[in-house]
């Protein structure tokens, strides 16, 4: 499994560092893509559970919050949400006329996925946006993954007492704290690469690295909990298999959006 892991890793990798470095439409393109492809796994996890959300209601409406985010900021937001809203409550109206019972926790499962995946995933767009978007993005993303290499390695050497035996048996407190001990210094650790590369008058330093890596390794876990939640209510071990080794999409990035806007929030408020 491992294997696995690593070498569809080692495969999507590049695709994902190039996005990063063009940035502009064609990282959002990726972004949208991986977006839109967690909303069908969304979707589809809750129909295995017995409800009927809106599929295509909860794709286009994360594509349309994305792309929304891509062309002007916030600018659209209030518009695109009372849209998707609207819309959603009108179909889920219909459903329930055509004898859905359980149409107003369709309504709300929806509703979540829309602004789960589309309003918060967007925030890795809008962290790219920023001004020395590309290196802040190659701190925040691999915060999460040092401190989630860290939190299993660690823990599987030295784990001894759950974490959360409900939603993730094979966490542990030991692992954890061992995630945030390597997500915080290798994030220090790659700021003071990165500043080195953005040169004089960059806000990416190792303290603002530190700070960062630090706040993500305690939260971004979170993330990972809570696609756990859903994927247990509904009794699915993966959201998809389109990832060998990682199972679907909703799986690998459900740290990433917890990631992607706790980042943008703490560097425009903290660090630029």
């Amino acid at each position: 499994m491992l294997a696995q892991r690593v070498l569809a890793a080692a495969v999507l990798l590049p695709f994902g560092l190039a996005a990063i470095y063009f940035g502009g439409w064609i990282f959002a393109g990726v972004v949208l893509l991986i977006l839109g492809l967690a909303a069908w796994e969304y979707g589809n996890l809750f129909r295995a559970g017995g409800y009927k959300p809106a599929s295509i209601i909860i794709i286009l409406g994360t594509l349309l919050l994305a792309a929304g985010r891509a062309l002007g900021g916030f600018e659209y937001a209030d518009w695109m949400i009372s849209l998707v809203v609207l819309v959603s409550m009108a179909y889920h109206l219909v459903a329930f006329e055509r004898g859905r019972d359980k149409s107003a926790s369709d309504f709300a499962i929806t509703l979540g996925g829309v602004m789960y995946l589309g309003w918060i995933g967007a925030y890795l767009i809008s962290l790219r946006n920023l001004e020395e978007g590309m290196w802040w993005v190659l701190l925040v993303l691999p915060a999460v993954w040092l401190a989630d290499g860290g939190a299993y390695f660690i823990g599987k050497a030295f784990g001894r007492h759950h974490m959360s035996p409900r939603l993730s048996p094979k966490k542990t407190w030991e692992g954890y704290l061992g995630g945030i001990l390597v997500g915080t210094l290798g994030t220090a650790l790659l700021a003071y690469l990165w500043g080195n590369l953005a040169g004089t008058g960059t806000a990416i330093t190792v303290i603002n690295g530190a700070v960062l890596g630090l706040v993500l390794s305690v939260v971004t876990v979170l993330g990972d909990l809570g696609a756990s939640m859903i994927k247990r209510q509904v009794g699915v071990k993966d959201s998809s298999n389109l990832i060998p080794g990682h199972g679907g999409v909703f799986d690998r990035i459900d740290s990433w959006l917890w990631a992607g806007v706790i980042g943008y929030y703490m560097i425009v408020g903290l660090f630029i």
